[in-house]
């Protein structure tokens, strides 16, 4: 995706780091438990990624966000149309009997 526009401000930087951080923790906790066994079981560990995810979410809300890119902005709702203007047209002329114009009544 070369045509992607990656942010750069401090809170989205912080934010990419979550899951790295996350696979890494794990992997130390894993690697500890393998070393030295009982008291690192993994149910005696879990909360250290709990803390981890913590630091790097309160991290980031502190984190300053000048000059975030945001992502695309989301299309303008449509706009109804307009009501039809009526606009007064010529006045017809005033309905005249041809019969009454010529004395022939009824």
């Amino acid at each position: 995706m070369p045509d992607r526009i990656r942010c750069g401000c401090g809170r989205c930087t912080i934010r990419s780091l979550m899951g790295p951080a996350i696979v890494i923790t794990i992997g130390v906790l894993f690697l500890l438990s393998q070393m030295r066994g009982g008291f690192f079981d993994f149910s005696n560990t879990y909360p250290v990624i709990l803390i981890v995810i913590g630091v790097i979410s309160l991290a980031a809300a502190l984190a300053p966000m000048e000059g975030h890119i945001g992502g695309p902005v989301p299309p303008a709702p449509p706009v109804p149309p307009a009501p039809p203007t009526i606009t007064p047209g010529p006045t017809p002329p005033p309905f005249s009997d041809p019969a009454q114009g010529q004395g022939q009544g009824l």
